[in-house]
């Protein structure tokens, strides 16, 4: 199909806008990419699977979707039945998996079961298909999920990552990329795209349920933040945005300074004792990154740099058979 072909049929504003974005950032979705959608049925991933499936032949992208039953309300065999139905009819490849609900009790538990599910479809679809170097995942995230996810995350006591942009495109295992495309659209925006295109949807009626933090926040807290502040998800977006630009640069920064303090002996304290306490706890969490998988608390970061700036000579116990130490000069690992 020809994209005058495509525009004739059902070109709308929404794909020239995502087809704008795949060109603008060709590492995004690489021609010739081997595709999973996974599709809940709700408006956001059906305008994600519409969108991708009108514009697969322009791209030359192979596109197949999978879909996750909770089997959290009665009629959710039949969604997936349906949107079985649905995308066969489009002869577009489909797999779901159907979840015992009372391991996944919870948002983060359901998350979690999801994304194996996925990679692990994803795994198959790599051990059929040689010819394509990686797979990509494509989940319909928008902004609107960006703005929830900011202040779910402020409201814990998040740190700078954690309040920065959900990001369009990570590598979560070898040859698996997650990607999400729709960012660049809001909730409003994949409504009015399901309306005009007379897009079926099939939504969760759990998505109503207010025990649910991210629900809460979506139906309640963002409303009235809107009534209050009109046009307060947008500016969320771009601070949001600003912090991700923020943290990129203090990691880049970061590293600088940590090889700055290094050297084969190891790091000079002398260089690091003449940093504020909060520099000192960045560059030993990256000297501490190099021989531990284990996630330090900012607690413990600044117990150990407060010992290493007071004391001259010393050691602390990382975990089984690893310690650091350190004299009057540099610091450095040993084993127990």
């Amino acid at each position: 199909m020809t994209d005058k072909k495509l525009s004739q049929k059902n070109w709308s504003p929404w794909h020239h806008q995502l087809h704008k974005e795949i060109l603008t950032k060709k590492i995004l979705i690489p021609k010739g990419s081997n595709i999973l959608i996974s599709v809940s049925g709700g408006q956001d991933s059906m305008t994600l699977l519409t969108l991708i499936n009108d514009l697969k032949k322009l791209h030359n992208w192979s596109i197949s979707v999978w879909h996750g039953d909770h089997q959290w309300h009665e009629k959710s065999s039949l969604y997936a039945l349906e949107l079985k139905d649905y995308c066969e009819d489009k002869n577009i490849s489909f797999s779901y998996d159907q979840a015992n609900k009372e391991s996944i009790s919870s948002e983060e538990k359901a998350r979690e079961w999801r994304y194996k599910k996925l990679c692990e479809r994803a795994k198959t679809l790599l051990n059929t298909n040689q010819q394509k170097h990686n797979i990509y995942l494509l989940t319909g995230h928008t902004s609107s999920d960006n703005a929830e996810t900011f202040i779910l995350n402020l409201s814990r006591g998040s740190n700078f990552a954690g309040l920065s942009n959900i990001e369009s495109k990570r590598l979560i295992e070898n040859q698996i990329f997650l990607i999400r495309p729709i960012l660049i659209f809001s909730r409003e925006d994949t409504k009015q795209f399901c309306n005009d295109m007379k897009i079926p949807v099939w939504e969760d009626p759990t998505n109503s349920d207010l025990k649910l933090k991210r629900n809460l926040v979506r139906k309640k807290i963002i409303p009235t933040l809107e009534v209050i502040y009109p046009g307060c998800s947008e500016r969320i977006n771009n601070f949001s945005q600003k912090m991700s630009n923020y943290n990129n640069e203090r990691n880049d920064l970061s590293e600088l300074a940590y090889l700055y303090c290094r050297d084969v002996k190891g790091i000079d304290r002398n260089l690091l004792n003449g940093m504020c306490i909060q520099a000192r706890c960045t560059i030993l969490n990256r000297f501490l990154k190099e021989i531990s998988a284990k996630q330090f608390s900012s607690k413990n970061l600044t117990k150990l740099a407060t010992s290493i700036y007071e004391k001259n000579k010393g050691q602390i116990n990382l975990q089984e058979f690893l310690k650091i130490v350190w004299d009057k000069n540099y610091i450095n690992f040993e084993k127990s």
